[in-house]
This record gives C-alpha cells, sequence and structure tokens, in this order.
C-alpha cells in the first residue's frame, strides 16, 4: 500500500471514530429527554410527586437545555468545541450519576436541570465538531445525515430501553448514562480535532440574555403547570404569567442594546430558519411530545407494566429508523416543502387515529396502527426540518442556526408538556386521552400549514445566502 493510500484510509478511521463519538453524544442527548417517561410513574411513587410535578422531571431537563443552548454555542466559539465537549460530558455524567442516587424529589430535579445545561453546552460542540471533522459536500453532508438519524431514533429508543431499565429500578436510567459519558470524554481527546485556536472569537458570553431567556420559559411553564391545579386565576399562577412577561421584555431589551445577541440579526432576518424553528416546535409538540401521552396511556390507562410500556414502542422505534433511512430520499425526489408538509400530515393523520381509538383495548387494532403511521412521518419531519431550516444559512453559520432550531424544539417541549397535564387532568380518563391526542395533532397540523405557506417552491441549495455573501469580505 502507498503511503498516499495508507494517510487515506487513516483519515476516513480517524473521521469514522469522530463520527461514532459524536452520535454516542447525540444520542445520550435525545435519549436523555424520553427516557424517563416510562420511569414517571415510579419515580412519582418513589418520591411521592404528583402528576404535575412529575412532569418537571421531563421538562426541568428541557426548559434548562432550551434556555442555554445558544449561550453554549458561544462558549464553544471561544473556548473550543473540544474542549468544552469533554467538559459537558463529564458534567452530564455526574449529574447523570447525582440523579440516579437522588434521595428525594429536589435533588432530582436539581440534578435534571443539571443535565439540561450540560446538554446545552454539548449541542453546539457536536454540530460544530462535525462542521470541523467533515469537509463541505457529500462527507458532511453524510454525518449530518447521520446526526440527523440518531437524534431521532434516540427519542425512540429512549421509551424502550426505559422500559426495561424500569423493571429493575427507575434509577437506572440516569445511571446508564455514565458509563457512555465518561467513554465519550475519555476518547474525545484522541478522535477530536482541537480546532483552529487562532479563528475563536473572544467577545465576551451573553450569559444575561441566556438567564433571562431560561427565566422566561421556566417562569411560563411553571404558570401553566399551575393553572393546572390552581386554576387559572389563582395568585400563584397570575404571578408565574406576570414574571414570565417581564422577563421576556427584559430579555428583548437585552438583545436590542447587547453588542453580542444570542441571536444574529442576520438570522433574524433568514425566512427559512424561522419556518425551520416553527416546524421543529411543532414538531415536539406534536410527535416529539407523543411519548408523553402514550407512556400514560398505557401505564394508567391499560395497566401496561413498565417492560411491556417500552416494548409497545418497539414498531414506532422500527418505523422511525425506516423513514430516517428514505427521508434524503423523499426530499430528493418530492422536494424539502412537500417532504416536511406531506410528513407532518401524516404525523397529524395518525396522532388522529390514536385520539378516535382511545376507548378500544386492543393494541394491535387500537394501538399499532397509529403508532405506525406516526412513526413514519415522526422520522421523515426530523429530518427533513432540519435540511429546509439550515438551506439558507452559510456554512459559518449552521451551528448557530442549528442551536436555534433545537432550542424552539425544546423550548416547545417543556411547554407542550405542561398543556398536555392541563388537557389530561389529574385522573384522565379516556375521553382525555383522546383530547390529548387531538392536541398533538392540532399541532402537526399547523406545522403542515407552516411547511407549505413558509418555504419557497422549488428552492435549490445555494453555495452561501445572499444575506451572508453581502457580508463576506471581498
Amino acid at each position: 500500500m502507498t503511503p498516499s493510500a495508507t494517510g487515506t484510509a487513516a483519515r476516513r478511521r480517524s473521521a469514522g471514530g469522530a463520527l461514532a463519538v459524536l452520535a454516542v453524544a447525540q444520542f445520550l442527548i435525545a435519549l436523555d429527554y424520553s427516557i424517563v417517561y416510562i420511569a414517571l410513574p415510579s419515580i412519582g411513587h418513589d418520591l411521592a410527586l404528583s402528576q404535575s410535578s412529575v412532569q418537571w422531571v421531563v421538562s426541568g431537563y428541557a426548559v434548562f437545555f432550551a434556555g442555554f443552548l445558544i449561550v453554549g454555542g458561544r462558549a464553544s466559539d471561544r473556548f473550543g468545541p473540544r474542549t468544552l465537549f469533554v467538559i459537558a460530558m463529564l458534567l452530564f455524567g455526574v449529574a447523570s450519576l447525582a440523579g440516579g442516587l437522588a434521595p428525594g424529589a429536589a435533588p432530582l430535579l436539581v440534578a435534571r436541570a443539571v443535565q439540561g445545561v450540560a446538554a446545552a453546552v454539548l449541542q453546539p460542540a457536536v454540530i460544530a465538531l462535525i462542521n470541523t471533522s467533515f469537509a463541505t459536500g457529500p462527507a458532511r453532508n453524510r454525518a449530518l445525515s447521520v446526526w440527523g438519524t440518531v437524534g431521532a431514533s434516540g427519542l425512540a429508543a429512549g421509551v424502550i430501553i426505559g422500559g426495561l431499565l424500569t423493571t429493575m429500578s427507575w434509577r437506572w436510567v440516569f445511571l446508564i448514562n455514565l458509563p457512555l459519558a465518561v467513554v465519550c470524554a475519555l476518547a474525545a481527546p484522541k478522535l477530536l480535532p482541537e480546532g483552529d485556536r487562532a479563528t475563536r472569537r473572544r467577545s465576551p458570553l451573553n450569559v444575561p440574555s441566556g438567564v433571562l431567556c431560561t427565566g422566561t420559559v421556566l417562569s411560563a411553564a411553571l404558570a401553566l403547570t399551575q393553572a393546572s391545579t390552581m386554576g387559572w386565576t389563582h395568585a400563584g399562577t397570575l404571578a408565574a404569567f406576570g414574571a414570565a412577561a417581564v422577563l421576556l421584555v427584559a430579555f428583548v431589551l437585552q438583545e436590542r442594546r447587547s453588542p453580542q445577541p444570542l441571536v444574529d440579526p442576520l438570522l433574524r432576518r433568514t425566512r427559512s430558519l424561522l419556518v425551520g424553528c416553527g416546524s421543529t416546535a411543532f414538531y415536539m409538540a406534536s410527535v416529539g411530545n407523543q411519548f408523553f401521552v402514550v407512556t400514560l396511556l398505557v401505564q394508567q390507562l391499560r395497566g401496561y407494566g413498565p417492560l411491556a410500556a417500552g416494548l409497545a414502542f418497539l414498531p414506532m422505534a422500527v418505523a422511525i429508523a425506516v423513514a430516517n433511512a428514505v427521508s434524503a430520499r423523499i426530499v430528493a425526489a418530492v422536494g424539502v416543502r412537500l417532504a416536511l408538509t406531506l410528513a407532518f400530515a401524516a404525523d397529524a393523520a395518525g396522532l388522529l387515529l390514536l385520539a378516535a381509538q382511545v376507548h378500544g383495548d386492543g393494541y394491535v387494532l387500537n394501538l399499532l396502527p397509529g403508532l405506525l403511521l406516526t412513526g413514519f412521518g415522526h422520522g421523515v419531519t426530523y429530518v427533513s426540518m432540519f435540511i429546509a431550516g439550515t438551506a439558507d444559512i452559510a456554512d459559518r453559520n449552521q451551528g448557530v442556526g442549528s442551536a436555534m432550531m433545537t432550542t424552539a424544539q425544546y423550548m416547545s417541549g417543556a411547554l407542550g408538556v405542561a398543556i398536555l397535564v392541563l388537557v389530561l387532568g389529574p385522573n384522565p380518563g379516556a375521553g382525555d386521552f383522546g383530547w390529548a391526542f387531538a392536541t398533538t395533532a392540532a399541532a402537526a397540523g399547523i406545522g403542515a400549514v407552516l411547511s407549505w405557506t413558509g418555504l419557497a417552491r422549488g428552492r435549490s441549495r445555494r453555495t452561501a445566502p445572499a444575506a451572508d455573501l453581502a457580508e463576506a469580505p471581498s
């Protein structure tokens, strides 16, 4: 073998190792959001949590993840993505250990919040490392395809793995993260590129905007949660809504006067990115939050044990994997606008099918068809929305743009769960679950309308958007 061929083979192995580490990291981020769903009843029973309080085990992770995501991106720019990757992985592992060993509700919720912050630092670092490790073109596109596939599959795999682990103890849904996080942290210095220190931006981190953003979402979610238990006119509910409004105004003012805003003004004017952010929000409010409704349905209404509840999602996980495998071909054949619209329409149809069949007791007849249809739609939606949202962003802005979309996704997830708690009520029956599925179907329907009306007809991917070209040095 010639030296050139040897060098090429070594680079391929290095790239393959880097992609493996980054894929495991992305899998952990998605997995940790959904793996606790099946364990929620066990957690609530052992720690004496009400149903409205138990949802914070999910929302506590999602809200802090969404709030600190773009701040994590800024930190990655300043200190280097590989350094932040290692730090975030170690913090994620420590928080997972603390969650698994938590003696009560408060330590568990704090651990979930720390996991969310760690994931918020980790996510943009993963995206930046993909762009650093793989050249622009087919190699990077394949890597991003793997990233998207792992993200969608992680959400589905989480409920299955969660069901299996909860049969032993709900604590294992947190402890399982520790060895994976340690392996990734140890492998990162050997397999991931360090990056060019000279190109790192030394601008200060916009922590105030990140704190205000997180405070806004936390207050809004708290208000919705209290409304479900205390009523919409209760003083605590109104106070939380008022705090959310004040924090939102403060966030907007902070962004306007800051020399380093969290969201670059150029990105705010990119229509396809704004549509992509809306798509990720409605994706999470529909099939993303479907996991929450289905897990409660099969465990509380149908009486499934943790293992049976987890296995109930297996056909859906397979459907998502199949959809991930063919999504790129579907987009190439019909265009991203039609692909994303039809995917959201399939999501809505499957969720309405589940809503219509909540009174039946059979799995094959009453659950499986809806799970398969939403599973396939889920997989196509996830890949298509990131293709659509990042189509008009230059490579140098891909990390921030993807962070904005993921922020919208997880903010919507946290608020969506809070809304579903309101719809389901304290002791949900079949009719309540029907309305919950109908609520998620409505979100998917809005996503379809947004995709069809918001995305341009026959748009092709440009080398760099006109707005970016105007800023580029000549």
